[in-house]
């Protein structure tokens, strides 16, 4: 099976992937490899966090024109797969010298499918772009062609537990991976100082109590398959709500606009996880560490692309907030505005490229240590 996952956590899907007990795990550009069974199929939708799709190969061959592309299409047997009364849909990506257009690849590829059921009972499935009982994948890179079934449907972003979202929100696989990344795990408290709909919060405290990610989903690909096991989806599942567990710690959002905070609520009561999660309407430039216990903060801080805001002031603000109200404390933030961060003005101890959406952005980690300035200078040499 093939994971497809976003530029720059590959390494964290597959570190996933091997504590799920996944086999024969290999890397590439922004999706894994790996090897299992129908029931790792299901726990992989269920419980992967940083996965966007589940993709299941089932031919490969060389394509070199429209008539190959063809031709191949059609050694596979699609009644294994589809029935005539059945819906279908084709996604295509292209990276070819040969084909330049992913639209005409889709197209080529259904004809070939629709062409092989008209033969066999002169009759034939319907395409279904929004709720297909078959979603097929087709992919060429170069003169290599994987035809590959959707395990998933929808991507697995979907969660089904956002239904209020904000101007700009963050989607939950980037937000999982960015968790994962900042070495969370539920060891202590949490903050989103600028929290708008709740994704991190809610992706956070799943991660704290081990909650598989799409549990509140409401349907994957695979329950449509003709091969569709419910007894088995449903061991699987509760073999992964066994492994739920208690968390100790704080999970706190701010938010100073009032709608967001209402939304954050929201999203972490339809997750189940509001016993969890605390959100206030607060400014976080007004706010200082509530404990004396470590903190692990993460936030998505608005890049001035659709908020109007003076970014030097605010990025400035930031710095000085995180500087002097919050000792012992690991900040992480994303920021698509790369100018934006020389005016923190502190020196991050780490920087990660990642993208949100189409837009290169930083992963930075500010560590701010508790105790005075002199200790720290005596302890970490010149690290600030």
């Amino acid at each position: 099976m093939v994971a497809k996952t976003f530029f720059g956590f590959e390494d964290v899907l597959a570190d996933e992937l091997l504590k799920l007990g996944a086999l024969r795990i290999e890397k590439g550009t922004r999706m894994v490899s790996f090897y299992g069974d129908k029931g790792f199929m299901y726990k992989a939708n269920l419980a992967l966090r940083t996965a966007l799709k589940i993709l299941k190969p089932i031919k490969q061959f060389k394509v070199f024109n429209e008539t190959s592309l063809y031709k191949g299409m059609q050694t596979i047997d699609w009644n294994d797969y589809l029935k005539v009364h059945q819906s279908f849909v084709i996604d295509a990506t292209v990276f070819s010298d040969q084909f330049n257009h992913s639209q005409f690849v889709a197209l080529k590829s259904k004809d070939a499918i629709v062409d092989q059921f008209k033969e066999l009972f002169n009759d034939r499935p319907n395409i279904d772009k929004d709720h297909p009982d078959l979603r097929i994948n087709v992919h060429i890179q170069q003169d290599l062609c994987t035809v590959s079934l959707d395990t998933s449907g929808a991507s697995l972003h979907h969660r089904g537990y956002r239904t209020a979202t904000n101007i700009a929100p963050i989607n939950e696989v980037l937000a999982a991976g960015i968790l994962l990344m900042s070495g969370w795990e539920g060891q202590t408290d949490f903050l989103d100082p600028m929290c708008g709909s709740g994704t991190f919060l809610v992706e956070a405290a799943m991660i704290a109590c081990n909650i598989p990610p799409n549990i509140n989903r409401k349907e994957f690909a695979f329950e449509k398959w003709n091969d569709w096991d419910n007894d088995l989806f449903e061991k699987v599942e509760d073999s992964l709500l066994k492994k739920i567990k208690e968390f100790h710690f704080d999970i706190l959002g701010y938010d100073k606009a009032p709608s967001a905070v209402a939304k954050a609520i929201d999203n972490a009561r339809n997750a189940n996880l509001d016993d969890y999660i605390k959100v206030e309407q607060k400014n976080f430039f007004e706010t200082e560490k509530e404990t004396e216990r470590p903190l692990h903060m993460v936030f998505n801080p608005p890049y001035g692309e659709r908020l109007d805001i003076d970014l030097e002031r605010f990025y400035r603000e930031i710095g000085d907030t995180l500087k002097q109200s919050y000792p012992g404390t690991n900040a992480w933030f994303i920021t698509g505005n790369l100018e934006a961060l020389k005016f923190v003005g502190l020196k991050p101890s780490r920087k990660i490229k990642l993208f949100n959406g189409k837009l290169e952005s930083r992963l930075v980690k500010y560590e701010m240590y508790a105790g005075s300035k002199r200790t720290k200078f005596q302890n970490r040499g010149n690290h600030e």
